[in-house]
């Protein structure tokens, strides 16, 4: 039985996955550059996520405006554990925080935002255990740019592989296809401080 609350990834020994889904004019420059540029912007929240089928979930596999082209965005292991030992849940809960009051002022200044949404199944139907995003802030977005990302490559192609197997009722053949993820390993700090719990 899966814990109700993990970090499941792609990762090797010092990278790990995350998927996100952007418009061609972002993903195009991102593809050919091995890094984001214009007209991506450091400006505002960007979210990343390691699990493919939440993003799918999200994305419509593809269909939704402006999350037309679906890339893996390998970044260092090092990068993804500062972003979580800064982030702070967008939601409170005691064992995480103590009180209301020092959620919201943790919350207010955090560069970091974590949630945790139903993971998903091929179908897109919620599975009784979640999912991670994390979403990084204005104040450490350049660092993920600049410093963590190892590489991009544009997963488009399998999406609509994937796409077209489901349409024709070909499930299996499109699990099969699937990225791999296995269970992140996180400190007891890290567990504590992203809510992450096992059983009902």
């Amino acid at each position: 039985m899966s814990a109700q609350r993990e970090v499941r990834a792609d990762f090797d020994r010092t990278s790990i996955v995350m998927y996100q889904a952007y418009p061609d004019a972002i993903a195009d420059v991102a593809v050919a550059k091995q890094k984001f540029g214009p007209p991506f912007s450091t400006g505002r929240m960007t979210w990343i996520k390691p699990s493919f089928l939440w993003l799918m979930h999200r994305s419509n596999w593809g269909h939704k405006s402006g999350q037309e082209r679906t890339l893996a965005v390998r970044i260092q292991r090092s990068g993804w554990e500062t972003a979580l030992g800064l982030g702070v849940l967008t939601a409170y809960e005691p064992k995480a925080h103590g009180s209301p009051e020092a959620w919201r002022t943790a919350f207010d200044a955090a560069p970091v935002h974590v949630q945790w949404d139903p993971e998903r199944t091929l179908r897109g139907a919620g599975l009784p255990h979640d999912s991670i995003q994390v979403g990084l802030g204005r104040a450490i977005i350049q660092r993920f740019v600049e410093d963590w990302i190892v590489s991009i490559t544009d997963l488009t192609p399998l999406v609509l592989k994937l796409r077209k197997h489901l349409d024709t009722g070909r499930a299996e053949q499109a699990s099969r296809l699937l990225p791999p993820e296995a269970a992140y390993p996180v400190s007891a700090e890290l567990v504590r401080r992203l809510g992450m719990r096992t059983g009902p």
